[in-house]
């Protein structure tokens, strides 16, 4: 070895032909290949555990969007539903009061009355715009069919004057079927999977008696 350097540089002859320069360090000969092929495995090692990082980072970053999403559309839809059973009931209890239907509580229709139902359809609509905003095209439909239900018992309860006349029960029939409708739209945009509920059979012996039932 010369002097101060500590490593020398050969050429090793193989099958009669010079060979790639060699390394001797510490007594033993490293090729270059054999240093630089360590180096690209950490650096490929370094590269794949940055790149499972950040694919672990962005899907629990997804799903935690999702969980704080679906805590919000759960709540506008279960108020915008809750004021619109509110506002059906009232017009059902108004058109009891008409006589358009038997019902427990007719009520009617007085300026207080008129307020009430005021305010509560404007909330209907502004949680409505919410659903539209957060809900998917399939329940932003359905709900506007379930608005056009309500308007109809609405004007029928009023007495509001329309192109085709209908009987109240085929009107609240409808609101029934657009209602569970928007019930099966909004549980599929939440991930929610099965019918809302089975059939069930109301025993006859609970069911009130009819008025010719009353009047025998």
């Amino acid at each position: 070895m010369a002097a101060g350097g500590g490593r020398h540089r050969l050429r090793w002859l193989r099958s009669g032909q010079l060979g790639e320069p060699v390394d001797y360090v510490m007594g033993g000969p490293v090729s270059l290949s054999g240093q630089i092929l360590p180096l690209v495995g950490v650096a490929l090692g370094a590269v794949g555990s940055f790149l499972v990082s950040s694919l672990n980072d962005r899907a629990r970053w997804r799903r935690e969007q999702s969980v704080r999403w679906d805590g919000r559309r759960l709540d506008a839809y279960a108020e915008y539903i809750h004021v619109v059973k509110e506002l059906a009931g009232r017009y059902q209890s108004i058109a009891a009061g008409r006589g358009l239907v038997t019902g427990p509580a007719p009520l009617e229709l007085t300026a207080e009355v008129l307020t009430e139902l005021g305010v509560a359809e404007a909330r209907r609509s502004a949680l409505g715009e919410t659903c539209e905003l957060l809900g998917d095209t399939d329940t932003n439909t359905a709900s506007k069919t379930l608005n056009h239900c309500l308007w109809r018992l609405e004007h029928l309860a009023r007495g509001v004057p329309t192109e085709v006349e209908q009987p109240w029960d085929h009107a609240y029939l409808e609101f029934r079927d657009a209602q569970r409708r928007y019930l099966e739209c909004a549980r599929a945009s939440l991930g929610v999977t099965g019918p809302v509920n089975r059939d069930v059979a109301w025993p006859s012996a609970w069911r009130p008696l009819s008025r010719s039932s009353r009047a025998e």
